[in-house]
C-alpha cells in the first residue's frame, strides 16, 4: 500500500459561515483526499474538542488557524512515511500524538480532518468507491444486497436552529414505506414542497433554518405536527411517512426543570408529555427526549416506548464508554453518530459497531454547521446503518448528500435495498 506523502489544511467557511478546517492528503502512489469537517451549534459537553483560535478580531473568535497549523506541523510531522494500510494504526497515532481524552491539544476538527482525507485518498487508490472502502478497512460484510440509509428529514426546524420560538430543535419527516431510497427521497421532496404552501397559505414564513428546514412561529410542537400531517396527506403519502423529533432537551433545560411548549415540566412529567404526543401522533423516533445527563429520564421513556427509537446524541456523543453506560442503565436503543463528536473514523465506527452489536440502531448525522462534503453519505451505506440525518430537501449543504446517495443506489443497481430499521406496531 502507498503511504502519506503530504498533508496541508486551510480555514474554509462552512454553510454557516463560520470558519472550518478543510485537510489534503497525498499518498505516494499520487492518489489524493480531501475532506472537510462538520461543526455544530447545539453541542454537548461531553463532545471533542473543536480547537478555535479566540482571537476576537478573527471572525469573533472562531477562526480555526490553530488547527490547521497543527496539520501542517506535529500531524504530518507523525504521519508521513506511515503505509495507509489500516486505517486504525492511522487514527491511533493521531489519538497518541494528542493525549488527551478530548483532543483538546491538537483538535478534534485537525484530527478528523486527517482522518477522513485519508480515507479518502485510500479509497482513490484502491480504485474503489468511499463506501465500499470504508466497509471493507472495518470488516463489514456487502454480500447480497447493500441497505441505503432511509432519511429523516428536518422539515421544521426550532430551538438552536431557528428563531422561530419552538422548543424541539428538529419535526422530521421519516419515509418509512417505500421501494428504493430514491423513491423515498422523491416522497420527503413533495411533502417539503406541499409543506412550503401550507405554511404559505397559513400565513407564515417560509424562509429556512440552518438545517433547511421551515421555521415558522407556531405556537407549540401539536401545531407543528398538525402541519406536517396535513402536507404528508395532502401529498399522497397518508401512513407511509412517519415523524421523528430532535428535542435537544439540554437546551430547554435550566436547574432541574425543563422549559418546553410553554409548560414547566420535571423529567417525569416530560416523559409523559412525549408519551400523549405518541398517542396523537405517528412519532417513531425521538431523539435526546431529556439533558445529557438526565439518565432516568433517557430510561424511563425507553421503558414506556416499546415501539419507539429513543436515539442518544448529547447523551452519548459517539463516545463507547457512553454508549456502554447507556446499555447498562438501559436509557436509550438507538445511537446518532456525528464524526465531529469522537473525531476519528475509527472511533465512529467502533461506536457504530458497538450499538449494532447489542441489537441498537445507528443513525449517521450531519450538523448544524455543514460543508459540501459527502463523507457521511458512504459511511452510512459502508457501515449498513439504515438511517442518516442530513436536513431538509433545500441548502446544497444538506442536498448533496442526498445526492450522493442518489449515485450510490446508481452504482448498486440491482444490490441496492431500501429496509425500514424500525418496528412499527
Amino acid at each position: 500500500m502507498p503511504t502519506i506523502s503530504s498533508l496541508t489544511a486551510r480555514q474554509i467557511l462552512d454553510s454557516r459561515g463560520t470558519p472550518t478546517i478543510e485537510v489534503d492528503c497525498l499518498l505516494s502512489d499520487g492518489s489524493f483526499g480531501r475532506a472537510a469537517v462538520p461543526s455544530g451549534a447545539s453541542t454537548g459537553s461531553h463532545e471533542a474538542l473543536e480547537l478555535r483560535d479566540g482571537d476576537k478580531k478573527l471572525y469573533q473568535g472562531k477562526s480555526v488557524y490553530k488547527a490547521v497549523a497543527n496539520v501542517k506541523g506535529p500531524i504530518l510531522s507523525k504521519l508521513k512515511g506511515m503505509s495507509v494500510s489500516d486505517q486504525r494504526l492511522i487514527d491511533t497515532a493521531l489519538i497518541q500524538l494528542d493525549g488527551t481524552d478530548n483532543k483538546s491539544i491538537l483538535g478534534a476538527n485537525a484530527i478528523l480532518g486527517v482522518s477522513m482525507a485519508v480515507c479518502r485518498a485510500r479509497s482513490v487508490s484502491d480504485k474503489k468507491s468511499l463506501w465500499q472502502s470504508l466497509a471493507e478497512q472495518y470488516g463489514v460484510e456487502l454480500s447480497g444486497k447493500i441497505t441505503l440509509p432511509m432519511p429523516m428529514m428536518n422539515v421544521i426546524n426550532g430551538g438552536k436552529h431557528a428563531d422561530s420560538g419552538l422548543s424541539f430543535q428538529e419535526c422530521m419527516i421519516i419515509p418509512v414505506d417505500f421501494a428504493s431510497f430514491s423513491e423515498a427521497l422523491r416522497a420527503g421532496d413533495e411533502i417539503f414542497m406541499t409543506l412550503k404552501k401550507l405554511l404559505h397559505d397559513a400565513g407564515h414564513s417560509t424562509a429556512v433554518g440552518d438545517e433547511g428546514g421551515f421555521a415558522p412561529h407556531v405556537k407549540d410542537s401539536k401545531e407543528a405536527f398538525a402541519f406536517l400531517m396535513q402536507a404528508i396527506d395532502a401529498a399522497g403519502y397518508t401512513g407511509r411517512v412517519k415523524l421523528g423529533i430532535d428535542a435537544a432537551a439540554s437546551e430547554f433545560y435550566a436547574d432541574g426543570t425543563y422549559n418546553v411548549d410553554g409548560k414547566k415540566l420535571t423529567s417525569a412529567e416530560l416523559t409523559a408529555y412525549y408519551q400523549e404526543l405518541m398517542r396523537e401522533y405517528p412519532l417513531i423516533s425521538l431523539e435526546d427526549s431529556h439533558s445529557e445527563d438526565d439518565w432516568d429520564g433517557f430510561a424511563s421513556l425507553l421503558a414506556a416506548s416499546a415501539h419507539t427509537q429513543i436515539v442518544g446524541d448529547d447523551l452519548l456523543v459517539t463516545n463507547v464508554k457512553r454508549i456502554e453506560e447507556a446499555l447498562r442503565k438501559k436509557a436509550a436503543n438507538a445511537v446518532l453518530i456525528k464524526v465531529n463528536q469522537i473525531g476519528t473514523i475509527s472511533e465512529t465506527v467502533d461506536a457504530i459497531q458497538l450499538a449494532q452489536k447489542n441489537g441498537w440502531n445507528a443513525v449517521v448525522s450531519h450538523r448544524s454547521g455543514e460543508t459540501e462534503d459527502t463523507f457521511i453519505a458512504h459511511l452510512a451505506v459502508g457501515l449498513q446503518t439504515g438511517q442518516i440525518k442530513t436536513g431538509s430537501l433545500s441548502r446544497t449543504d444538506r442536498v448533496c448528500k442526498y445526492n450522493e446517495l442518489l449515485r450510490i443506489e446508481e452504482e448498486l443497481g440491482e444490490k441496492a435495498a431500501y429496509v425500514s430499521p424500525f418496528t412499527i406496531s
